[in-house]
């Protein structure tokens, strides 16, 4: 039997033999820290000092960590089970619906993708370290850039209990320590996930504070969290618009976020009929309650009629209720009439708006309108037009005769993603290593002086 101890009056007790992880929590450390702003401090400032670790550890350190914690994962997939089981039940006991059920569970299935999420993350080149841009200057010395950390890394997120692993991958190979906040209704399965993210740091001879998951259900620790300035360098939120709207305004640490997820997906009049249908439908049915998903179909005038009909029955053949402009309705005389809030609107249910547009020009300045600058999609078969929409849209990705479900760390590349950012600054889009780190400038001379 070992014993883990802090300096807060609290501690967690696990039993251990070689064939399973058993453990039980003294259930008032979850909810009962004599002083949070205590407790949030002392997280804050073992961050900081894994941070100064990490920046300088070893990429094979780092991957070793991150092979072993995917192991331990698959080890431990029968007591993951168990402790989300508990969650479950108290979820059910507080009336969660089905979809938030779903997204909670842990089964065989979602515990081998998580490890092979990590697994997938250890391949990954580490940025760390990188220099780009290296040129001799007039003077003789070299100038170039260099990738470094963040440095510690804090995540407030809901629901998905799977978010803990993919953030710890992410923050632990591009060299930052990693502060996680999930929500009350995961707290069993997430100290589960964190038991086995600390075992495998600690087999690769890295402390255990490079990933700390915060215990407390205390909503306290949030507001806490967000003031730590002095230890968190970037604060990433993930979960509803509350959460995200709550995070951006309270927050004195920069904020990697995105609110909403309306994206557009705009039928140029030059479209192959049969690519925009099944881009379409994709695009809307994929998945429903997800970021990526289309919310607004936008059609140019001239190929309305042709097109619209064959997507309303594949729509009313999975469900989907359809809210148009007065052109649509002509076309469609069993879609509802939509509103201008419609055109503003993330449904993440099986809702589609559609508009009828004159031509590509009208359909950007839609989506700059009404879109939340997160993924916009063109069907059309006409190079310059595909050209200008990829120029002219502001959004995070912008894409030609493509789903706009592509728009994920995964798909893009990254093995894994921390969160999709719809900001300007730092980085846009899905963040994966690379958007974790930033550069600082170097320069190369040999005894040179400035005269």
């Amino acid at each position: 039997m070992w014993t883990l101890s802090a300096s807060h009056n609290w501690q967690y007790t696990w039993v251990l033999n070689y064939d399973s992880l058993i453990a039980y929590r003294e259930e008032s450390a979850l909810d009962t820290i004599d002083n949070v702003t205590t407790y949030m401090q002392g997280i804050g400032q073992q961050a900081k000092q894994a941070a100064q670790t990490l920046a300088n550890t070893d990429t094979n350190v780092k991957n070793n960590a991150l092979l072993r914690i995917a192991d331990v994962l698959l080890e431990r997939a029968d007591w993951l089970k168990s402790e989300n089981a508990r969650d479950l039940a108290a979820g059910r006991e507080k009336g969660l619906d089905a979809a938030m059920l779903d997204r909670l569970t842990l089964s065989d299935k979602t515990i081998a993708g998580m490890a092979e999420g990590v697994r997938q993350v250890a391949t990954l080149a580490d940025p760390v370290g990188t220099i780009t841009d290296l040129n001799y200057r007039p003077s003789g010395i070299q100038v170039g850039r260099m990738r470094v950390p963040l440095g510690v890394v804090g995540i407030i997120y809901e629901s998905r209990p799977n978010v803990t692993v993919d953030a710890a991958a992410l923050c632990l190979k591009s060299g930052n320590a990693t502060i996680l906040r999930g929500g009350s209704e995961a707290i069993h399965s997430n100290q589960a996930i964190a038991a086995c993210v600390r075992e495998g740091l600690e087999a690769a001879g890295l402390p255990a504070s490079c990933v700390q998951v915060v215990e407390t259900t205390d909503r306290a620790a949030v507001g806490e969290l967000l003031r730590m300035a002095q230890y968190v360098d970037v604060i990433v939120p993930r979960g509803g618009k509350g959460l995200i709207e709550r995070v951006s305004a309270e927050s004195r640490i920069p904020v990697i976020k995105h609110l909403d997820g309306i994206c557009h997906v705009y039928i140029d009049d030059q479209a192959d009929i049969d690519k925009a249908v099944n881009v379409a439908v994709n695009a809307k049915t994929h998945r429903y309650g997800v970021c990526n998903a289309m919310e607004t179909l936008l059609v140019a005038e001239a190929i309305a009629a042709e097109v619209l009909p064959p997507l309303a029955e594949a729509y009313t053949a999975k469900g989907v209720e359809l809210r148009g402009c007065e052109q649509t309705r002509t076309i469609l005389p069993a879609c509802i009439a939509a509103t201008e809030e419609d055109w503003a609107t993330e449904y993440l249910a099986p809702i589609l708006s559609i508009r009828v547009v004159p031509d590509m020009e009208a359909a950007i300045t839609h989506i700059n309108t009404y879109g939340s600058h997160h993924t916009d999609s063109i069907i059309t078969e006409n190079y310059t037009r595909a050209r200008a929409f990829l120029r002219e849209v502001d959004s995070s990705s912008v894409m030609v005769n493509a789903s706009t479900r592509f728009a994920d760390g995964f798909e893009y590349g990254f093995g894994a993603e921390i969160g999709i950012s719809t900001d300007k600054i730092h980085a846009r889009g899905p963040v994966g290593l690379e958007g974790l780190t930033t550069q600082k400038f170097i320069v190369l001379g040999d005894g040179h002086i400035r005269t």
